[in-house]
């Protein structure tokens, strides 16, 4: 049975991600893909863990000073319950529940976009009440830049699952766009682990100094 043909709950393999040669070969590009971006969030927060200290002055702020943990742990909670509506959604791919997959990756997608609301909401509250701007000090500049490219991660893997959505939106499932769900899937999943490593070393490693 091809890909363009007709499937049922009984026929549907059991890895529908990887029946053909085609998602074979998207699983290798991606892996690939995923290694250059484990080098690039690595050179970023080996940046940001030389400049976290280095502000101008004694007067300036550090981490410790303008870090609001609550909003901090709401957002990455947000973004930990998304990594696990992802799950759910592809655990209905893998049994042809093609309408409850996409109910949960719009899920996803609501959860996701909340955390890039609040994570705009927290750029905006330290620059408004702290002045903490990108060129304020070599630390701001490094915190902002590993935060803001991991946001623009988030929003990249937004616009991806929502593609997906919208152009299979009618067509449902078969082995030609079960692997790009799946995909996107993973990715959405390397976002999540990247914010882990933000938390920890960003915020909880800027709150003890």
């Amino acid at each position: 049975m091809h890909a363009e043909e007709k499937w049922t709950a009984e026929t549907w393999p059991a890895s529908p991600e990887r029946q053909t040669l085609e998602a074979k070969n998207k699983f290798t590009g991606f892996w690939i893909f995923l290694g250059g971006e484990t080098v690039l969030f690595a050179t970023l927060f080996a940046t940001y863990l030389a400049l976290k200290d280095k502000v101008p002055s004694s007067e300036h702020m550090l981490a410790k000073d303008i870090f609001e943990m609550p909003l901090v742990f709401a957002t990455t909670m947000i973004l930990l319950t998304s990594s696990l509506t992802s799950v759910y959604a592809m655990y209905h791919m893998k049994n042809f529940q093609f309408n409850k997959m996409m109910l949960w990756l719009g899920i996803t997608v609501l959860l996701g976009g909340s955390f890039l609301a609040l994570e705009i909401y927290e750029f905006n509250h330290y620059v408004h009440e702290f002045h903490h701007t990108f060129t304020s000090s070599a630390f701001a500049s490094a915190f902002y830049t590993l935060t803001g490219f991991h946001g623009a991660h988030v929003a990249f893997g937004l616009g991806w699952i929502l593609t997906l959505m919208i152009r299979n939106g009618k067509r449902g499932l078969d082995l030609y766009n079960a692997p790009k769900f799946y995909l996107a899937s993973l990715y959405w999943h390397f976002i999540d682990v990247v914010w882990v490593f933000i938390f920890t070393v960003v915020y909880l490693m800027g709150m003890v100094g």
